[in-house]
């Protein structure tokens, strides 16, 4: 059997129970119908996974102005809910449980990738400066439209709905995007948000509105159904978060006000900070996952042995490997991803990975 014994314990995370501590972490494929609803290929997708347990989905929108990427999908129209419904059962058929994430881009976006091809929304007019994937080739993020006051108040709901979806789908829960560069983050980030109302300004108030999100998708849906995923010190998307003081204060006020909402887990994309790592982990009442690049197949379990996490989602490798559990339990070889498949197109690097022949 690869790697430590303690990958292989159950787990009881919110109220499902999982076989083992390996997820899948969420990637995004690009690979939705024109109208943002998952098809039969994704559902094929996530079914072939369905081993690995905990699936935490690709970035999914909660609405138009969520989108950011071509051919992601969304979860707010009776459309999107029934193409997440294939994807759900195909899942549970397999005995996995699934969490949607879902992913408001802001101001990582480029209106030729939403329907209704406005200019992007952000805490504030700030441009991204990224370059952006569309049907045309690669554009320049224009800038974005300052959110009212109102309007982020609108987008909080909006969340609300797309969790309420995503349950109605048949999901198991959500995932709430706080990382990456997506518009959560950008709340929390000095560079990207300059506001003077109750969300920007002090670290208290950029922490208010990624807070008052996961308010009330916990609220609607229960906490126990509900996680967050955070990345620290992790500059995507043009975002800065000052120096290691700045960022840990900052994080650790977060994860304080999140603490008491008693949400499902914590997900961690983590780069590096293990001091900052062990101050959550102290703070944090339930379940931490924790991602980290670069990490290999026998270090897996490290953050779990250490106590800092419980549970170890993987991407590249449940991307390659459908059967990624069997081939860890049993050492066979493992797939190699092909990254020119990563994004957009067919079944060809998608669901046409080969399962191991064991004996």
């Amino acid at each position: 059997m690869t790697s430590s014994s303690a990958l292989w314990q159950p787990f009881t995370l919110g109220r499902v129970e999982l076989p083992h501590r390996l997820a899948m972490a969420p990637m995004t494929r690009n690979r939705a119908n024109a109208d943002g609803t998952p098809g039969d290929l994704a559902a094929e997708y996530y079914g072939q996974r369905a081993s690995l347990g905990l699936i935490i989905t690709e970035g999914t929108q909660p609405s138009e102005d969520g989108q950011g990427w071509f051919h992601t999908p969304g979860i707010y129209t009776p459309e999107q809910v029934e193409g997440w419904r294939g994807v759900a059962d195909a899942v549970h058929a397999g005995g996995g449980t699934l969490f949607i994430q879902l992913m408001h881009a802001g101001r990582m976006s480029h209106p030729d990738n939403t329907p209704h091809r406005r200019q992007p929304v952000a805490p504030s007019a700030i441009n991204a400066g990224q370059d952006m994937p569309t049907a045309t080739g690669m554009q320049r993020t224009p800038t974005p439209r300052e959110l009212s006051t109102d309007e982020a108040q609108g987008i909080i709901a909006e969340f609300r709905h797309a969790a309420a979806s995503a349950i109605a789908a048949g999901a198991d829960g959500v995932e709430l995007h706080a990382a990456n560069g997506y518009l959560l983050h950008q709340f929390l980030a000095p560079n990207s948000n300059q506001r003077s109302d109750q969300y920007g300004g002090s670290v208290e108030n950029r922490s208010r509105f990624v807070v008052e999100v996961a308010r009330a998708v916990a609220d609607e849906i229960g906490a126990d159904r509900t996680g967050i995923r955070i990345s620290p010190s992790f500059p995507l998307g043009g975002l800065e978060e000052g120096d290691t003081d700045t960022v840990r204060t900052q994080y650790l006020h977060l994860v304080g006000e999140l603490a008491p909402l008693n949400l499902a887990y914590l997900h961690v994309f983590h780069a590096g900070d293990d001091e900052m790592l062990r101050s959550i982990r102290s703070a944090w009442p339930t379940a931490i996952l924790i991602l980290k690049y670069g990490r290999t197949v026998e270090q897996l379990a490290d953050y779990i042995e250490a106590g800092l996490a419980d549970i170890a989602p993987v991407g590249q490798l449940a991307l390659a490997n459908p059967d990624l559990v069997d081939r860890l339990r049993y050492d066979a070889p493992l797939n190699e991803a092909d990254p020119t498949t990563f994004y957009g197109g067919d079944a060809t690097g998608y669901t046409d990975y080969p399962v191991a022949e064991l004996v």
